[in-house]
């Protein structure tokens, strides 16, 4: 698919500063510390992994895997690779496309509840959960049946921050006032205000919602509310993770620190009483990389919205014909 370097012309301009510091080592070196005193979490990084989002039942009552099992379930996954596809089937993207990353040392994204599962979906969703699953091979009557991501609009939040399969990459910027996460998959830029600044009008609900960010000691602390009504429609799936989309009460709370020069501890809990019966968290490390990111060009020269709608119809045409 088409692919051209990230253009986000307002947000480059606002960032002119900052980019030049990362790009000459940010500020202070020896203390990974911004020019002006903050901790440096600038730079391109990935949060690709093969852990899954739910410890397996064979890891029960285990949170860490040794290394000996980590090697071998990355031997494991490699023997997958590039298989041909079965009979029937037009097969996916090959090697060169994806980027699965290695197995961590957890058994699961999700490290809370403790033991590695995801809390249980409300009355609400499961009931339309299985309004979709009954529609899902039904044709679509116009492009809002299609689901966000369908659409190339957004994953959402925190599916813009969860890795999948391909263009999980992300670059971070900072100013004295705001932080910018340029997130490659779907292109989406997330601009973070730190405390005192102004951010968008509460009572607005936004596809990433209205965010804002403090530092707790070395701890980016990102709260995120005010989220928009329609993103709460059915399941997303990114990758190789099924995690709900999210509604209005969604209450989102990450949290960055650097731990070493080439490792972000990144972690998220996600307070939705709509979608779960409790709050749960999740945790994936984001590893450096050489820049630079690319925008995934979802719609230009990607035809597959136009065409589902136009095959639908012509299906309807035949149908009426008999």
């Amino acid at each position: 698919m088409p692919r051209t370097a990230i253009t986000v012309a307002g947000v480059l301009l606002m960032l002119l500063p900052a980019m030049s510091a990362a790009q000459s080592g940010g500020g202070d070196s020896d203390t990974g510390r911004t020019p002006w005193g903050d901790p440096d979490l600038q730079g391109f990084w990935t949060n690709k992994t093969t852990t899954p989002m739910e410890r397996p039942g064979e890891y029960e009552g285990r949170a860490a895997l040794s290394d000996e099992e980590r090697a071998e379930l990355d031997a494991r996954a490699a023997s997958f690779v590039d298989r041909p596809p079965p009979p029937g089937s037009t097969g996916a993207y090959n090697s060169f496309w994806v980027e699965r990353g290695t197995r961590s040392s957890q058994t699961s994204l999700v490290i809370d509840p403790p033991d590695g599962q995801l809390p249980d979906l409300t009355d609400r969703v499961r009931e339309r959960d299985a309004h979709v699953a009954a529609s899902r091979n039904a044709a679509p009557d116009n492009y809002t049946d299609l689901n966000l991501y369908d659409r190339c609009i957004t994953r959402g939040l925190p599916g813009a921050m969860i890795p999948g399969f391909y263009n999980h990459n992300y670059q971070i910027l900072q100013t004295p006032d705001h932080v910018v996460i340029l997130v490659e998959m779907i292109h989406d830029a997330r601009i973070v205000p730190l405390e005192g600044r102004s951010h968008g009008p509460s009572g607005v609900g936004q596809w990433l919602g209205n965010s804002s960010a403090r530092w707790e000691g070395d701890t980016l602390v990102v709260e995120t509310t005010g989220f928009s009504p329609r993103h709460d429609e059915r399941a997303v799936s990114n990758g190789l993770y099924l995690v709900h989309a999210s509604g209005p009460q969604l209450h989102l709370v990450e949290r960055f620190t650097r731990i070493d020069a080439d490792t972000i501890d990144y972690r998220f809990t996600v307070n939705d009483p709509l979608t779960y019966a409790q709050p749960w968290t999740a945790s994936t490390p984001m590893s450096r990389i050489d820049g630079p990111l690319y925008e995934y060009a979802c719609h230009e020269g990607n035809y597959g919205l136009e065409n589902i709608l136009a095959g639908a119809r012509t299906a309807e045409r035949e149908a009426a014909s008999k």
